[in-house]
C-alpha cells in the first residue's frame, strides 16, 4: 500500500506545481486560444506522439473530434499515426523519423495547429514535423517535460510540467489535454 499512496501523492504534487505556476497556466489558456482560433478559421488541430504520447495524442484528438463533455458537432482533429500501413511504409522507405514530417506536409496548411507530445521533448519524429510545421505556417504547441528538450527550441507554446519522471509527466499532459478539450468546446458551442 505504501507505493500506491506514495505514487499518487507524486502525482498530486506535479499537479499542485503546475497550479502554482502562473506562467505555465497563462500558457495553457493561450494554446486553448490559439486551438480556437485555428478551428474557427477552418483549420485542423494535428497531434502526434510515440508510445503513451501516441495514445495521449489519440486520444485528445478524440476529444475533440467527438465529443467532450456535451453534444456538439465534430471539430477538425487527428492524431498522425492512426493509418498503420501508411506508418509501416514511410518508415521502412525514408525512415522512422520522417513518418510525422511527411504525413503534415501532405494534410496540413497554414493556420492548422500541430501538438507534439514528448516526456523527453527529444522525439526525433516530432522535430522532423516540427521543422516542416514552420515552413508551412503550421503553429506548435509542445508538451514536454522539465526542460523542453529539443522541442523548446522551436517556439510555439511550451507546455513543460515540471517532473522529469515519465508517468508524472504523462499524467499531468492528458490533465492538461483534457483542460484545453473543455476551454475549446465551450468557447465554440456555449
Amino acid at each position: 500500500m505504501n507505493r500506491i499512496q506514495e505514487s499518487i501523492e507524486q502525482s498530486i504534487a506535479v499537479k499542485q506545481q503546475i497550479l502554482a505556476d502562473a506562467d505555465l497556466m497563462q500558457r495553457v489558456s493561450d494554446a486553448a486560444l490559439l486551438i480556437e482560433a485555428s478551428l474557427r478559421a477552418g483549420g485542423k488541430i494535428h497531434f502526434c506522439g510515440n508510445g503513451g504520447s501516441a495514445a495521449d495524442a489519440q486520444h485528445l484528438a478524440a476529444e475533440l473530434s467527438g465529443r467532450f463533455y456535451f453534444d456538439r458537432p465534430p471539430l477538425n482533429a487527428e492524431a498522425l499515426h492512426c493509418n498503420t500501413s501508411y506508418l509501416t511504409a514511410v518508415g521502412n522507405d525514408y525512415g522512422y523519423e520522417y513518418i510525422f514530417a511527411r504525413l503534415l506536409r501532405g494534410t496540413a496548411k497554414r493556420g492548422d495547429v500541430l501538438v507534439g507530445i514528448s516526456t523527453s521533448g527529444n522525439s526525433k519524429n516530432i522535430l522532423e514535423a516540427y521543422k516542416v510545421a514552420h515552413e508551412m505556417g503550421v503553429s506548435i504547441v509542445s508538451m514536454t517535460g522539465e526542460t523542453g528538450g529539443k522541442m523548446k527550441a522551436f517556439g510555439g507554446l511550451l507546455l513543460n510540467v515540471p517532473s522529469t519522471d515519465t508517468p508524472r509527466i504523462q499524467e499531468s499532459h492528458i490533465m492538461l489535454g483534457h483542460i484545453i478539450c473543455e476551454l475549446v468546446e465551450t468557447a465554440m458551442f456555449k
